[in-house]
């Protein structure tokens, strides 16, 4: 191939990869001159659209103040209910889970020998009666006879010892028919407190013994309860200080904390400090009246030490994290635009923070729609009564399933205040 030639490809292959290379550009090319001819809405916040915004009002309230826990609930009273004489069970006359009053009869013992025991007493103490009676006539004659020098001052004197013997053993009788009555009391077996049965440890016919140590049924009191915690040390100047006022109020929570299980009093703090974890135990009494803490559960408290009087409290979903701080978007110009204001906040829950500064009350502030916001960016303001909630409701689309109507929170992202 000559040089001519050559240099002739050479020009056609340039030309072929001019026009791949221009139109592939074009384009985008045009479509950048489009985008420039529209305004910049990319670049120029102001350009664009509105952004659509849920929005609440920041109010003055009055917000408790409490103590998180985690405790365990505990039967006010437990007793293992045992046979205190030896013998076999004729009778079980309770049923397992029953509620008894304090005296119930759960159980009887085969009470003949016992009886046969205490009728003997009775029995030895009415013969010893009776000589004791025949005894004193024998003194009054003794008495009288002396008088005129009949008898000696000695018989007089024995007969006074003899007596005085037969009275001391109507005393020792009388012991030991209180002794026997009160064993063959022990045949029947009463539950010593209120409270609720649990599983049957023996059967109707067994042979228990006064020394067993399984007992016969564990009886529980469930009204009321106690429940034990542990707080850290920190808390124990706020501790003390709502004592000395009073029993502070306590709340046992459901498990996902939303709601009270029941509602108590806290009744001690120990007197010492478990030095191993830098916590203090305290215990709190519950009234359970609808056996909602049970023995042996581990369960959320919450003590009331405090309560913040008249303070400004917008929801939770309201409040931002940045680079600074803390933060909300305030709406201004009459609900068409929002500012960034920075705010310090003295407590914050999963529903609603406490505004230290930074903010007044009844200021509009957005609760959901963060992800296009920045300061001075338009926006349009719906007023939802959900704003805020964790949880929200559900709503169809238009396809017919059902989507979720929450928040937007830019929560934790160190940009939220600066990109849209």
């Amino acid at each position: 191939m000559t040089l001519k030639r050559r240099i002739t490809v050479l020009f056609i292959a340039g030309l072929v990869i001019a026009a791949v290379v221009g139109v592939y550009y074009m384009p985008q090319s045009q479509q950048t001159s489009a985008a420039i001819s529209r305004g910049g809405r990319r670049g120029n916040p102001a350009t664009t659209d509105p952004v659509p915004v849920l929005a609440a009002a920041a109010h003055k309230a009055d917000v408790p103040v409490y103590l998180d826990g985690v405790g365990t609930a505990k039967a006010l009273n437990t007793v293992t209910v045992r046979s205190q004489v030896d013998g076999k069970i004729m009778e079980i006359s309770f049923t397992e889970g029953q509620d008894v009053p304090k005296g119930y009869v759960l159980a009887k013992i085969d009470p003949v020998t016992y009886q046969a025991a205490y009728d003997q007493t009775v029995a030895k103490k009415a013969q010893d009666e009776a000589q004791l009676a025949n005894a004193r006539l024998d003194l009054d004659r003794y008495t009288r006879l002396a008088a005129t020098n009949a008898v000696n001052k000695q018989q007089l004197d024995t007969q006074r010892a003899l007596v005085a013997q037969l009275e001391a053993q109507i005393k020792l009788d009388q012991a030991a028919i209180d002794n026997a009555r009160a064993v063959l009391s022990y045949t029947d077996i009463v539950a010593p407190i209120a409270g609720r049965t649990g599983i049957r440890l023996v059967d109707v016919g067994n042979l228990v013994r006064g020394a067993e140590a399984t007992g016969i049924v564990i009886l529980t009191q469930l009204r009321p309860i106690s429940v034990f915690f542990s707080l850290p040390q920190q808390n124990l100047p706020d501790l003390t200080k709502g004592m000395a006022e009073g029993e502070l109020p306590i709340d046992a929570l459901t498990p996902d904390g939303r709601s009270a299980l029941d509602k108590g009093k806290v009744k001690v703090i120990d007197n010492q400090v478990d030095q191993t974890t830098g916590t203090v135990k305290l215990k709190a009494e519950f009234p359970n009246e609808n056996l909602q803490l049970w023995p042996g559960q581990f369960v959320n408290v919450r003590v009331l030490i405090d309560t913040l009087r008249q303070v400004v409290v917008v929801p939770t979903a309201a409040v931002q994290r940045g680079p600074n701080g803390t933060f909300v978007y305030v709406v201004k110009d009459g609900a068409r635009s929002v500012t960034v204001r920075p705010v310090t906040l003295t407590q914050q829950d999963d529903v609603r923070a406490v505004v230290a500064t930074g903010l007044q009350a009844d200021e509009q502030v957005v609760t959901t729609g963060f992800a296009r916001l920045t300061e001075g960016a338009q926006v349009t303001v719906s007023n939802a009564e959900d704003a805020g909630q964790l949880a929200p409701t559900a709503r169809p689309r238009p396809d017919g399933t059902r989507g979720r109507r929450g928040s937007e929170r830019a929560k934790g992202s160190p940009s939220a205040a600066a990109n849209p």
